[in-house]
């Protein structure tokens, strides 16, 4: 296993650990069982990756191939359940471990994509559907409007993210590591700064309008 694949797997991990805890938290606070807790969790954590993987032709997908993405959401969600009253002093936990999950999956959807030789326009659109796919299920499953179809710098922080690594992958002006870290912090920060600020796709337009 060569650097970049191990960057790779590295990033993934994290991504479902933090999409597991993101899934484990909406389950508890809609009071699902453990198992309820567990299912969301797993298909929060890998759902996007599944699609991924169906799209590019890595059958069996890794989510369901690989017993450590299971293991990882579990253990996620274990985490979840234990400090589940400290998680909640947490301003909106959902949404900054989702912010996080959002982030890493993007640049890993996008660098896989790569690695099975998809051009820069599949690797932009498998890499935001890893990234939004396990949270749309998450919505779905339990009865909430899906964040995509929101009002809000969602999936396209996803595309600006998976846009970097394209280009980083296409000039090699830096290594693999720096693109993944400069795409995951952009992702994270935008997303982070437009719940903050309220920023949406029309926001600019809105003001203008206004004037």
């Amino acid at each position: 296993m060569n650097k970049q694949q191990l960057l790779f797997y590295i990033l993934e991990l994290e991504g479902t650990f933090v999409f597991a805890m993101s899934g484990a938290t909406a389950s508890k606070q809609h009071g699902l069982d453990l198992f309820g807790i567990i299912a969301i969790a797993f298909i929060v954590a890998c759902g996007g990756g599944i699609i991924r993987d169906v799209c590019i032709g890595s059958i069996p997908p890794a989510g369901l191939k690989n017993w450590y993405y299971l293991v990882t959401s579990t253990v996620a969600s274990g985490i979840t359940i234990a400090l589940y009253s400290f998680i909640q002093r947490l301003k909106h936990p959902v949404l900054f471990f989702d912010a996080i999950g959002l982030s890493i999956f993007a640049v890993t959807g996008a660098q896989k994509a790569l690695l099975y030789s998809q051009n820069a326009e599949v690797a932009i659109l498998l890499g935001t559907t890893t990234a939004v796919g396990g949270g749309l299920l998450r919505d779905v499953l339990l009865k909430r409007i899906p964040v995509i179809l929101r009002k809000e710098i969602y999936a396209s922080a996803a595309v600006v993210a998976c846009i970097i690594v394209v280009l980083g992958n296409h000039f090699k002006w830096i290594s693999s590591g720096w693109v993944s870290i400069i795409a995951v912090s952009t992702c994270f920060l935008l997303r982070i700064l437009s719940l903050r600020y309220k920023w949406h796709l029309n926001f600019f337009f809105t003001k203008k309008s206004n004037h």
